[in-house]
């Protein structure tokens, strides 16, 4: 990586519902500035308890789940994770 080039990390947070401050179900790290690597499952704790925190801490929220009605009888079906939400953070290299 050059000096002074501009990378993008990206974090995929799949919360409780469709509310920034509901909990993290799930999660996802990308890291192309290749300071660190993440696999799934490296981790049982999310970096954040839920998306506030994760903007709190200076990511950019760029895409959140468009909210979809549940048809009669799959108002609880768990077979999915449908609250998912992209954040980037923009890292310079020195």
């Amino acid at each position: 990586m050059g000096s002074g080039e501009t990378r993008q990390q990206v974090l995929v947070l799949y919360l409780a519902n469709s509310s920034l401050d509901s909990s993290v179900k799930a999660w996802a790290i990308y890291d192309g500035t290749a300071k660190t690597r993440h696999m799934p499952g490296d981790s049982e704790k999310p970096p954040y308890t839920n998306g506030l925190e994760a903007l709190l801490d200076g990511w950019r929220l760029i895409q959140a789940s468009p909210l979809i009605n549940h048809s009669k009888g799959e108002e609880f079906r768990m077979g999915y994770l449908k609250y998912e939400f992209f954040f980037e953070k923009l890292e310079h290299s020195d």
